[in-house]
């Protein structure tokens, strides 16, 4: 099999890249390690920039979303019982749309499907050839079949655990990571949101983020230690816990119910560098992982596909290489804010086990700060809403 994209990963970068590519006449094939419901079944974030928005109409993907995704002109943050907005139209002059990451990969699938896009799933054993050269080539295994495709670029949108990335020699990958001695413990449940916008609290028993996926559909999430299990908690006891941790005036709007998904996050802050190795470019969580603070993680592999998308456009429709050659030092200095933000955000946040009383009085000192400081406002909004491609 021929194609000029290969794509690593059927999750909603390389899908977003693959149809993106097709409305150019650009061709690829998506090979998937799972099956379409599995990765369906993924509950993952839902908040999106202006450029993922952006992206999305340009694939010709955005009509569900814009009639089923909320548009978010700020947001709200808490410590104790004290609660200030993040004006997003005042300070950056956009807002961010809340449609769940799922619904943006169920779009991606129709899309890819009502073009008759080539998507492979249940891949297995994937190698990848010949980077360096200008005819790479991918091996991989369906059903037992070893079967072969050759093309011009590979894009691996494989994640963290993908083959995309420990296909560039260690000796030329250098990474960088940060663990932090937390996860989250979040919840989906069938209730009306306890506030029509985000609140992200700050409180002495942890952090807490009340989130939403419609009208009707809620995500709520607390800080727990990262020897707890999903099965440690029940329903009633998070409920409680989240109602300790937000101010007492949203606690007592909040309605509970049986969560319908239930499930602990690690955080972790990633990078790898370079972002590219031959004809090979890594996109999303293959190259990068932020905390889940902020919401970066989805939206910085959608700034990967733009820079990755544009650049395959120059090279096939003007014969230049500009793009692709500076496409890892591009998309790194994208990735390395939105990470100075994700980690600043979570710094703001969340209580760490080794935290002096100084460093507490720093946190609120930080806090009351961003709450009357219009400048720091205006900085956080910017970073939250997306800094441009």
């Amino acid at each position: 099999m021929k194609t000029q994209v290969i794509i690593i990963g059927g999750g909603p970068s390389g899908l977003l890249l693959s149809q993106l590519l097709h409305v150019r006449g650009i061709s690829s094939v998506v090979l998937e390690r799972k099956t379409k419901e599995y990765v369906l079944g993924r509950i993952r974030a839902g908040v999106l920039e202006q450029g993922l928005v952006g992206l999305m109409e340009e694939a010709g993907c955005a009509d569900r979303m814009h009639a089923e995704g909320f548009t978010h002109d700020g947001t709200l943050v808490s410590y104790g019982d004290e609660m200030f907005r993040i004006d997003f139209a005042k300070h950056a002059g956009k807002p961010v749309m809340v449609y769940g990451q799922t619904e943006v990969t169920r779009d991606l699938y129709e899309a890819r499907e009502a073009v008759g896009g080539a998507i492979e799933f249940n891949v297995e054993d994937v190698v990848i050839h010949d980077t360096k050269s200008d005819a790479p080539y991918v091996d991989y295994t369906v059903r037992g079949e070893k079967r072969r495709i050759e093309g011009d670029f590979v894009a691996g949108c494989d994640g963290f655990h993908g083959v995309s990335r420990q296909t560039i020699p260690l000796d030329v990958r250098r990474e960088y990571e940060k663990f932090y001695p937390f996860g989250w413990l979040g919840i989906l449940s069938e209730t009306p949101p306890v506030n029509h916008e985000l609140i992200y609290a700050n409180s002495e028993r942890g952090f807490a983020l009340c989130s939403m996926r419609n009208a009707q559909l809620s995500r709520y999430y607390i800080q727990c230690s990262l020897s707890d299990s999903p099965e440690d908690w029940t329903d009633e006891a998070f409920w409680q816990e989240l109602k300790r941790r937000i101010p007492k005036e949203q606690a007592d709007k909040l309605v509970t119910g049986p969560s319908i998904e239930k499930s602990i996050a690690p955080l972790r802050s990633f990078v790898t560098e370079p972002m590219s190795y031959g004809r090979l470019f890594l996109c999303g969580d293959a190259a990068h992982i932020v905390p889940p603070t902020g919401a970066k993680g989805l939206n910085t592999a959608a700034s990967d596909v733009n820079y990755l998308y544009n650049a395959l456009r120059d090279f096939y429709e003007n014969g230049s290489k500009d793009g692709i050659n500076g496409y890892s030092e591009k998309a790194l200095l994208r990735v390395w804010k939105a990470e100075r933000f994700s980690w600043w955000f979570s710094s703001l946040l969340h209580r760490y086990p080794d935290q002096s009383e100084f460093d507490l009085k720093m946190q609120i000192a930080e806090l009351e700060f961003l709450r009357s400081n219009e400048a720091a406002q205006k900085a956080m909004a910017e970073n939250y809403v997306g800094l441009p491609y």
